[in-house]
């Protein structure tokens, strides 16, 4: 059972970041709670609440050419509706036309509302050296 759910987490993860690499904000407003929280470089020092301010990175074009997303390391913990899915995540892309890797830390809550997950707060910080 809790393999089940761990493996459930792991997967609606991925579809959260598949959803962003391709700006389709319908899953992504799918996955995650209106009154989400996030911590991230793109709004030093502040908590953005809700989705509007991600909303604008949606609308933006999408950057041609080649991308992946990799998770590294997973590790998931549950506690009761609560769980906290936390991993590095490694995003290669073409910039320049030269290949590039990015990587950041990152810790995503997700609550069990009813019958599904929802994705309620993040923390996201770049890693050097990749």
């Amino acid at each position: 059972m809790k393999q089940d759910i761990e493996s459930e987490l792991l997967a609606l993860s991925r579809q959260l970041l598949e959803a962003i690499s391709a700006g389709d904000w319908p899953t992504y407003v799918r996955l995650c709670d209106p009154g989400m929280t996030a911590i991230e470089p793109e709004a030093p020092a502040q908590i953005v609440r809700g989705l509007d301010f991600h909303k604008f990175y949606f609308d933006l074009p999408r950057s041609p050419g080649a991308r992946q997303t990799t998770l590294t390391q997973p590790v998931v913990h549950l506690a009761g509706d609560l769980a906290v899915v936390a991993y590095v995540r490694l995003v290669q892309k073409l910039e320049d036309g030269r290949p590039k890797t990015v990587a950041s830390a990152e810790t995503r809550v997700w609550r069990r509302q009813g019958d599904a997950w929802r994705h309620v707060h993040f923390q996201r910080s770049p890693l050097q050296g990749a």
